[in-house]
């Protein structure tokens, strides 16, 4: 009896699709929710912390001080937490997982320098007539 099971099971395979991909030839379809790994825009960035309070792992750190942004890749389990709760939404998830590492990956993003405001033109304008008058 079970060898009929077994020729069951080997000749519904033999006329079926295969079911894993040829991975390097055929690309891989990535579906609309899938959790991918967390990047963020960092120019939009506040440096709230939000995001850093409301992680379970503590995969987050941000510093206000210094305007970095740090996430530890092999402690993150992808909930997306943070994404949902970022107020200006500069964390988004990109549909592509984080690669394999044998080491702890930490990836620091720091806010580029700020460039100094120019003077007004109002303050010019009034030295300009105090020096005249």
């Amino acid at each position: 009896m079970a060898a009929f099971k077994i020729g069951k099971v080997v000749l519904r395979s033999l006329f079926k699709k295969p079911a894993t991909l040829m991975y390097p030839v055929v690309p891989r379809k990535w579906e609309e929710r899938t959790r991918g790994h967390i990047d963020i825009n960092i120019n939009d960035c506040i440096f709230c912390g939000i995001c850093a309070r409301k992680c379970p792992t503590n995969a987050i750190t941000v510093d206000r001080n210094k305007k970095s942004w740090t996430i530890e890749r092999m402690q993150c389990i992808q909930c997306t937490h943070c994404v949902d709760l970022c107020p200006k939404h500069c964390l988004s998830n990109e549909n592509t997982y984080t690669t394999p590492e044998v080491e702890k990956v930490v990836d620091l993003h720091v806010a580029p320098p700020e460039e100094p405001k120019p003077a007004s033109d109002d303050t010019n304008k009034d030295s300009v007539e105090k020096k005249n008058a």
